[in-house]
C-alpha cells in the first residue's frame, strides 16, 4: 500500500498533468513533460529538434529537475547556446517506479516555482 506522500503525490501530479494538457494537447506522460521541462531550459522555443537533439533535451530536463535536490549542478552554456550540468552528487540506486516517483516531485516542485 502506498503511504500518504504518494499518494498526495500522485494527486498533485493527475492535477499537473491536466493542467499542462489544456495548454498542450500533446502532452500525455512523465517523458513528454520532461521534454517540455528540456524545451523551456535550452530556451530556444519550440522548434523541431533530431532524434539525438531530443534525447539531449529530455537530458536537459532531467539534469535541471534533478539540480532542486542537488543531483546537478548547472555549469553554463555551450558556444551554440546549450546548458550543461555536472552531476555533483551520485543518484541513488532506484527501481523505475522510485525514479519515475521522484521526477514527478521534482517537476510538481519545478512547476511550483515557476
Amino acid at each position: 500500500m502506498p503511504d500518504h506522500n504518494d499518494i498526495e503525490t500522485d494527486l498533485k501530479w493527475k492535477g499537473l498533468l491536466l493542467d499542462l494538457q489544456k495548454i498542450f494537447t500533446d502532452i500525455e506522460d512523465l517523458k513528454d513533460i520532461i521534454f517540455l521541462v528540456g524545451v523551456q531550459e535550452l530556451g530556444k522555443g519550440y522548434q523541431s529538434f533530431t532524434k539525438d537533439e531530443k534525447i539531449d533535451v529530455m537530458h536537459i530536463g532531467v539534469c535541471r529537475l534533478l539540480s532542486q535536490y542537488g543531483y546537478y549542478s548547472y555549469s553554463g552554456l555551450d558556444h551554440e547556446g546549450w546548458p550543461h550540468w555536472d552531476n555533483v552528487t551520485p543518484l541513488p540506486h532506484l527501481i523505475e517506479q522510485e525514479k519515475d516517483l521522484l521526477l514527478k516531485k521534482a517537476i510538481i516542485l519545478y512547476f511550483n516555482k515557476s
